[in-house]
């Protein structure tokens, strides 16, 4: 569960970070903080 936890993370920060470079801001900061909360070294949200 962790793994898949760490994979939902990376895609959700990575997502992110491309929706900062195609301009859409607040989109992009809402998916990275999610990432970084869902993450297993971050605050899990289902733990």
């Amino acid at each position: 569960m962790e793994f898949l936890l760490w994979i939902l993370a990376v895609i959700l920060v990575i997502a992110g970070i491309v929706s900062l470079v195609r301009g859409q801001m607040l989109w992009g900061i809402v998916l990275i903080v999610v990432g970084l909360l869902v993450g297993p070294g971050g605050v899990s949200v289902f733990t």
